[in-house]
């Protein structure tokens, strides 16, 4: 996905905005298991997919608690390292080839106080994020497992043929097993 296409899915900005904008991201390209961001790092860079695709995840104990998948268009970072310059809580591992476009958020804090098209974006964007967070929680608290799968197979479709089973329980909060039953009911 082009990088402009990804900037102006979260916001129109003018040209010249654009521009000053696209002037500090580079393309770069990782293999498929790169750890992109890590948990308890200050993270210096966001990235947006042109292609490929990732999972946040968490370690608990010994097992791992996939919170998001991102896909090509998609934002890869850390929020609490973006927002509070803090270490953030997730890792983030690319789970196919992956190419993207990596900005530092040093840079991106100062363009939000240079260019007012630019901030807005900034504020477009972590309302995006806000809204699918609370999409996510409310899911996880209201609906059942197999009401989270049905939902994941209409948001995401192809996510199931490029995505490790293991990887789609642990983000729906169950097991394989219990996977493998609901898809078979599913079905």
């Amino acid at each position: 996905m082009d990088i402009e296409q990804i900037i102006y899915n979260i916001y129109r900005l003018p040209v010249g905005s654009l521009t000053a904008f696209k002037e500090h991201i580079t393309e770069v390209e990782y293999a498929k298991g790169k750890i992109l961001v890590r948990a308890n790092k200050v993270e210096e860079s966001l990235f947006f997919i042109k292609t490929g695709i990732a999972r946040a995840f968490a370690r608990k104990g010994d097992q791992e608690v996939t919170f998001w998948f991102g896909k090509e268009g998609d934002t890869l970072l850390s929020m609490r390292s973006y927002v509070e310059d803090l270490p953030g809580y997730e890792d983030i591992e690319l789970l196919e080839n992956a190419q993207l476009y990596e900005l530092k958020s040093a840079d991106l804090k100062r363009l939000f106080d240079t260019d007012i098209h630019i901030a807005n974006w900034g504020r477009k964007f972590a309302e995006f994020e806000l809204m699918k967070a609370e999409k996510r929680l409310i899911s996880l608290q209201f609906n059942t497992a197999t009401q989270r799968y049905e939902e994941l197979l209409r948001e995401n479709p192809n996510l199931i043929q490029r995505v490790q089973l293991g990887h789609i329980a642990s983000y729906l909060g169950i097991t394989q097993v219990s996977l493998s039953r609901i898809r078979a009911e599913v079905k």
